[in-house]
């Protein structure tokens, strides 16, 4: 996608963080902060356009990718001269990914990648004078349904409630926990959203196929519709002896970098759904690449959203842009880095899609939570 013509004058950071007080676990670990890392590239035009990257794990994570921003990233591009978007993310693959595997770190360098990237596609749109999702579509929806997530592993109750209140229809229960948790949980999820109220459940690779095999009849009892990362290790072929003995569709993709990593999930006919998260998978670029690969193999896409206001803004673009995009994640927890696109949430189960230039909403960072921190002097 074209850009206009201008030299990259900075690359910065900004971290902001807030402490959870209801705690989110996963089957993994639980997060202790809510966090939004924000890479901001600024042009001789005095323009200035903002991109988020993934760093929800591990807790120091946001350290690290100072670091390859301002050391790794910065370099490559202040005082050169871009014209589209293609040049930026060729540039960054070539010079980074090699380094990425002699490092172990080929995940760290695409979350770094992904918010370079996401900042010249918004600039590409504020430019035009189009929102993003006009910019990727002629003719995006105004408005995307969403499903609660983050129910689970404790308040299931209430979090169900939560659903209710904001007139969810839809939601995804965190399970592997041991059986008896996961079974209570379910229990308690569909008590209080009804038979009629869809059930998704998301297991963060916590069983072994076996395992996971002798889930899927409770999963069935409690009519969860696809079972999310059910495997530990997401190897495709593990996902495919899993559906074959089991006949429960699957949903992955989230800890996927580059498009090319999709292609033998997207043979396994077990996999219904992949998940590329902008934050992660190498920003709009990559996000595209999976959404045309997932299309000439039927298989749907839903964006992996667990980050703040900037990821979320993007990735509502993207389901609106996307004809195969059922539905949005939208974590139903507070979360105060993800305050300025709240907002958007309909009473009616969907989220508005901004219908401004580029991101579309005004993500205003100087009047948020009081508990938010920003780690300036770390960041800088």
């Amino acid at each position: 996608m074209a850009v206009p013509d201008s030299t990259v004058t900075a690359v910065t950071c900004r971290v902001y963080r807030a402490p959870i007080n209801s705690g989110v676990a996963m089957s993994f670990g639980a997060l202790d902060h809510r966090i939004m890392f924000l890479v901001d590239v600024a042009f001789d035009d005095g323009s200035v356009s903002t991109g988020e990257s993934w760093v929800n794990y591990p807790s120091w994570g946001w350290r690290e990718r100072v670091a390859t921003v301002a050391e790794g990233v910065a370099p490559l591009l202040v005082g050169r001269r871009f014209t589209d978007t293609a040049e930026v993310r060729d540039l960054l693959l070539m010079s980074l990914t090699r380094v990425a595997r002699q490092w172990g770190a080929i995940g760290p360098i695409y979350q770094a990648i992904s918010a370079i990237d996401q900042a010249f596609w918004v600039r590409a749109a504020q430019t035009r004078g189009l929102s993003l999702s006009a910019l990727l579509s002629d003719a995006p929806l105004p408005e995307i349904p969403v499903y609660g997530s983050s129910l689970g592993p404790s308040g299931v109750t209430e979090s169900a409630e939560r659903c209710i209140d904001l007139g969810l229809h839809a939601a995804k229960v965190k399970l592997g926990f041991g059986r008896e948790t996961d079974e209570r949980n379910l229990a308690a999820a569909r008590n209080v959203l009804g038979e009629s109220f869809r059930l998704f459940g998301d297991a963060n690779q916590a069983w072994s196929v076996a395992d996971a095999v002798s889930m899927a009849p409770m999963l069935r009892d409690f009519g969860v519709e696809w079972i999310e990362e059910p495997v530990s290790g997401d190897d495709p072929a593990d996902l495919g002896r899993l559906f074959a003995d089991s006949g429960i569709p699957i949903a992955t993709g989230e800890n996927l970098y580059g498009a090319d990593a999709f292609t033998p999930y997207l043979v396994q006919p077990g996999v219904a759904i992949v998940q590329p998260d902008v934050g992660k998978v190498g920003g709009v670029t990559e996000y595209q690449r999976v959404v045309a690969a997932a299309g000439d193999s039927g298989t749907l896409v839903a964006p992996h959203l667990y980050n703040g206001a900037y990821a979320a803004a993007i990735s509502i673009h993207l389901a609106a842009a996307t004809a195969t995009t059922p539905w949005l994640e939208w974590d139903i927890r507070p979360n105060p880095v993800r305050e300025p696109v709240d907002h958007l949430l309909t009473s009616n189960g969907t989220v508005a899609v901004p219908q401004g230039p580029g991101l579309g909403v005004d993500i205003d960072l100087q009047h948020l939570s009081p508990h938010l921190v920003q780690l300036t002097e770390e960041a800088q």
